[in-house]
């Protein structure tokens, strides 16, 4: 899809062809020559670490790939469709992103003579390999932009790259994307540059300008607690560990996402309640925490501002009246009401609660009660 795009702008991408079984697999590397590379589709990274990405030498090869991916999926992901694409001589791999600069209200323009490696390994360890270039969206992207930007890379790769980065701004003004990465962009033998990779992410808030961008996330299946959460304007994402969190307000979710780590422990996931937490809202956030059997615990940490810590103690209440909770829930208030909350959870003396004067505390005993924390 991301390439499609790239193509509706003029850069310039392999041929590929969407297979969505094994056969058509074979078929497809047929129509491309006899060799491809074969591609797991998911909206997931790491596919080339992780097996996602084969070099297939025939079509009985590329039909064996197809199969296994189809068959063993991705990283716990359905796997429905893969993309099979010709094989292109590759002289030089290079990296390039435009991306909506949240700290400066701008755009931040990426490039990097080292491509089709961990960028964020590389931004943490070399940082001078990666040059970035601010670029003002009123004014746009300047030849002055694009000069600095592409004088990282060797000389006979510069007029190519240039005008790949001036067509992926374009898509990124266009479509309304805040994100627009290739990783590899690469120098083909012949001396052509061309986009090996695509990531794009979209601005939900402007899918209503862009209806055919919408229906595309109907082609892929999505997680069904993620899905629940999501129709309940919840905001929930999947992690790896077994501490469920719940809180109100993404800053201080992610607060406690480290302060978790910090006791020991690793969050199973997370969910935002944004900023009420109703008894609705708190019985499907629970639902929709421990519908993961990986959650030994949960932590559940509310800061009161417009949200009254009383009454979030009595939505808590209310929905454990009406979800089967068969794990510990740690749960901390602080800010408006606070006091008035602990003591309407003390006073009820349900057998499931464990009350947390702090968050550091809170996330301590969550850990305790996971077995991967110390004794607060």
């Amino acid at each position: 899809m991301g390439k499609d795009l790239f193509a509706r702008h003029g850069v310039p991408v392999p041929r590929g062809i969407v297979a969505e079984d094994a056969a058509a697999a074979s078929a497809a590397t047929g129509d491309l020559g006899g060799t491809s590379v074969v591609k797991v589709q998911v909206q997931i990274g790491g596919r080339g670490k992780g097996g996602g990405v084969v070099l297939a030498d025939s079509p009985a090869d590329a039909a064996r790939a197809a199969g296994r991916m189809f068959s063993e999926g991705f990283k716990d992901m359905p796997v429905t469709r893969v993309l099979v694409e010709e094989r292109v001589p590759i002289a030089e791999e290079f990296y390039t992103a435009l991306l909506l600069d949240r700290s400066t209200g701008g755009y931040l323009a990426m490039m990097t003579a080292e491509g089709g490696v961990d960028i964020e390994e590389l931004a943490r360890t070399r940082p001078e390999a990666l040059r970035r270039v601010p670029v003002d969206p009123l004014l746009g992207l300047r030849t002055y932009h694009v000069r600095e930007l592409t004088g990282v890379l060797p000389p006979r790769a510069r007029e190519g790259a240039a005008d790949v980065v001036r067509k992926l701004f374009h898509l990124l003004r266009e479509e309304d994307a805040t994100l627009v990465e290739v990783n590899p962009l690469v120098l083909l033998e012949d001396g052509r540059v061309i986009a090996l990779d695509s990531k794009v992410t979209i601005d939900d808030n402007a899918l209503w300008r862009h209806p055919d961008l919408d229906e595309l996330r109907a082609a892929f299946p999505i997680d069904p607690v993620e899905k629940r959460a999501k129709d309940q304007g919840l905001q929930y994402v999947k992690l790896d560990g077994d501490v469920g969190i719940i809180g109100n307000g993404a800053g201080l979710v992610m607060s406690t996402l480290d302060v978790v780590a910090q006791a020991g422990a690793r969050a199973a996931n997370f969910l935002d309640v944004g900023g009420g937490a109703s008894a609705d809202q708190m019985a499907t956030s629970l639902e929709v925490v421990l519908s993961d059997p990986a959650v030994k615990a949960v932590l559940i940490n509310i800061f009161g501002g417009i949200t009254r810590c009383d009454l979030v103690a009595e939505g808590i209440l209310e929905a454990l009246g009406r979800v089967g909770a068969e794990v510990p829930i740690v749960v901390r208030l602080d800010g408006t009401n606070a006091e008035e909350g602990r003591r309407i959870l003390t006073e009820a003396n349900h057998g499931r609660i464990v009350s947390a004067a702090t968050m550091l505390e809170a996330a301590r005993r969550a850990a305790e009660l996971v077995g991967g924390g110390e004794a607060a």
